[in-house]
């Protein structure tokens, strides 16, 4: 596997599994457990992480519930973070029902609805690999092993303050899992990521390039080259999309705000692709909020964003998907950032296309409207057209 290959499969699909032995792919972290096996994650360019976007203003990709999703994981840490004398992957398993007892130990409630929302939180957890739970277990998940040292400290004060889990959960009779053995596992950084790049700038411009680099993968919101002047001047700009080229990431430039996205072809390479009930979901969702208000003269034609929420009714009443199956693939749309869950007003709401198709490349969204003349409208002129043009 190329390495442009390989960060865009761990940014698409989460951390790489490695067999014993298994070298990681060039400007990747190797997490590796006891028995030699590991995962590789990717390393971002001098340590920075996604909080530098806080020193510039730029919001970053919404979490879901986040007040939850924060609280869950620092119950989950008190629990499986038991030497603070080392770092905190990977630490100890614990029972679910032991981090459900610290996480409301820390909001000082314990009704259903809470315990729904920290659930909802454990789901949301694991799957972005901050956490792994299975089997009734909860494990420090590879991201956190990403944490940068300089951040333990602080990170073991918070530990140190929270609340113990309560009495119902002390004493639990759950033995671990048989899996890798915590007390040998080892985080080996790669060094120098993207020096070659970077190093023939001065420290100013270095520190630009790595903060533009930072917004456009990692902003909710294609951001103004105002504020970022490695995305005005064209020879840090030229850097900074060789670093993204290393990752199968191009920049995508709308007027004067930048962000990024997958190479074309690359998405698909990567696993990154929806699967089967999602795409199905998806393709209504694009319709009803898409298509219909385009058709009216409601949206311009170029753009996927929309103001005009589909309502969770109207997809049930048009898709033979079990409602289960349903509320799967929108939790999963979302997770990925293609919908977007919305209020309208004293109205239920519904859903709109997500962040993530202001990522798309020119290519990909005129595939993806040729894609929706096909499903909205597979009988019409424009249709038989879009057919004829692609044999």
């Amino acid at each position: 596997m190329t390495p442009d290959l390989a960060h865009a499969r761990a940014r698409a699909t989460g951390p790489l599994p490695l067999g014993a032995g298994e070298p990681v792919p060039h400007g990747m972290i190797r997490l590796e457990h006891g028995d030699g096996t590991g995962l590789a994650l990717p390393a971002w360019p001098d340590g920075a992480t996604p909080s530098l976007l806080e020193e510039y203003q730029v919001a970053p990709v919404a979490v879901e519930r986040s007040g939850e999703t924060r609280r869950v994981l620092a119950a989950a840490l008190k629990c499986c973070w038991s030497d603070l004398a080392a770092g905190p992957w990977p630490g100890v398993p614990a029972p679910v029902d032991e981090v459900l007892a610290a996480y409301r130990a820390l909001i000082g409630r314990g009704d259903d609805l809470m315990r729904n929302w920290a659930i909802g939180a454990l789901r949301r957890l694991h799957d972005s690999a901050w956490l792994v739970v299975a089997d009734g277990l909860v494990r420090l998940g590879p991201r956190c092993a990403c944490w940068p040292e300089e951040s333990h400290a602080q990170l073991r004060e918070l530990v140190r303050r929270l609340p113990a889990p309560g009495q119902e959960a002390a004493g639990l009779d759950v033995l671990p899992a048989a899996g890798p053995d915590g007390g040998s596992a080892s985080v080996t950084p790669p060094g120098g990521v993207d020096e070659d790049l970077l190093g023939p700038f001065d420290e100013r411009r270095r520190a630009e390039i790595v903060a533009a680099f930072m917004a456009v993968e990692h902003a909710a919101e294609p951001v103004h080259e105002a504020r970022f002047p490695a995305l005005r001047d064209p020879a840090p700009r030229r850097v900074l999309a060789e670093m993204l080229e290393r990752r199968g990431r191009v920049l995508i430039q709308d007027r004067e705000r930048w962000t990024s996205g997958y190479a074309d072809g690359a998405a698909a390479e990567a696993g990154a692709l929806p699967d089967e009930a999602q795409r199905a979901v998806l393709v209504l969702v694009l319709i009803h909020s898409v298509a219909i208000p385009r058709a009216e003269g409601l949206l311009p034609a170029d753009s996927w964003l929309s103001p005009f929420p589909v309502q969770a009714e109207e997809l049930r009443r048009h898709t033979m998907l079990p409602i289960g199956e349903l509320e799967a693939a929108l939790r999963a749309l979302r997770h990925a950032g293609l919908v977007t869950q919305v209020k309208a007003g004293e109205e239920a709401g519904g859903y709109v296309p997500g962040p993530q198709f202001h990522r798309l490349t020119g290519p990909a969204r005129r595939r993806l409207q040729e894609e929706l003349i096909l499903a909205a409208g597979p009988h019409t002129p424009l249709a038989a057209a879009v057919r004829a043009r692609r044999r």
